[in-house]
């Protein structure tokens, strides 16, 4: 309603008759209840306001209107009439409206002056959004670049294990191209930890070919930051395609599971599964000194200041345990 009077100056001073006019009726129809010496009573909120709906201005409008209605009407002498006790009784006047003007006109430019720097700051956080959403997606392009140029180099080399080994980096650096392009996606931005982790295993799953492999995730009670959300996909994605390509073997169908749920100290446990052959009683590559594999959820686990456990048992699990 501010802003249509801002807009609209001669609403604004049309306000400040009507509340001048609004006033001295109320006055005028409480003349014969009210004791005397209190000629403004209805007056105070009149200009109060007109001054803070409408402005300065159409305030000192309605603040002379009010004063002399008043001083004519009921200020004895009536009629202008002036003595020592009406001229106390204007100054007292004058001092009160004046002081009521300045007092909400400070607030008014108060508030309009917040305003532009509500308006600023939201320009200033859409700029920055718009900015770190395109860097997100020129690291996801050129992660996808660096892949492509290593499927072309892989074709100029004969060494089977080399050529393994590119595609292997290949397949990792798509992967994180994907992860990043979801999580700073402004239309997924808004998932909850477990529908980010669900989408990423189906991806991974339609990714390997192997639809008859179907994964659980449970993870509605834990709330990431999406860098450390990013870094949590990322060692996820490592143990699902790793199971992917190891646990199932020529069997058409499998399990995986993925449970993330708080332990209750302020730290969270991520535990991966399948429903495999499991990892064999010596793993010699655990320690992450041989397995590139492993080396990485080493890696990602210490970005998240997290242990990293292989439990034995009937399947593979790796077991997670970091701050959340």
């Amino acid at each position: 309603m501010i802003r249509i009077f801002q807009q609209h100056p001669v609403l604004a001073y049309a306000l400040a008759i009507l509340s001048a006019g609004l006033g001295f009726y109320v006055r005028w129809a409480l003349d014969g209840v009210l004791p005397p010496g209190f000629p403004y009573l209805t007056f105070f909120p009149a200009v109060i306001l007109t001054a803070f709906l409408a402005g300065l201005w159409p305030g000192i409008l309605c603040a002379i209107l009010s004063g002399l209605s008043a001083w004519w009407f009921f200020i004895p002498p009536t009629g202008f009439g002036l003595s020592g006790a009406s001229a106390l009784t204007l100054v007292f006047f004058v001092f009160v409206v004046a002081v009521d003007i300045a007092v909400i006109e400070l607030m008014r430019r108060a508030l309009v002056s917040l305003g532009h720097e509500q308006i600023l700051t939201a320009q200033l956080y859409e700029r920055q959004r718009v900015m770190f959403q395109e860097l997100q997606h020129r690291v996801a392009n050129n992660m996808t670049f660096v892949a492509a140029l290593l499927q072309i180099k892989k074709r100029s080399i004969d060494n089977p294990q080399a050529s393994e080994a590119l595609d292997e980096a290949r397949e990792r650096l798509v992967t994180m191209a994907q992860i990043h392009r979801r999580l700073y996606d402004p239309a997924t931005i808004e998932l909850s930890v477990s529908a980010s982790l669900r989408e990423l295993c189906d991806d991974l799953i339609q990714a390997a070919g192997v639809g008859g492999v179907t994964c659980s995730v449970e993870a509605d009670d834990v709330n990431l930051d999406t860098t450390r959300l990013v870094t949590l996909s990322l060692l996820v994605a490592e143990v699902v395609t790793n199971s992917l390509k190891h646990a199932f073997g020529s069997r058409r169908e499998g399990q995986i599971t993925l449970h993330l749920a708080p332990r209750g100290d302020g730290r969270a446990v991520l535990t991966i599964a399948d429903d495999g052959p499991g990892f064999p009683a010596t793993i010699p590559d655990l320690e992450g000194r041989r397995s590139l594999g492993f080396g990485i959820m080493h890696s990602l686990a210490t970005q998240l200041d997290g242990q990293l456990e292989f439990p034995h048992g009937a399947g593979a699990q790796v077991r997670l345990t970091f701050p959340a």
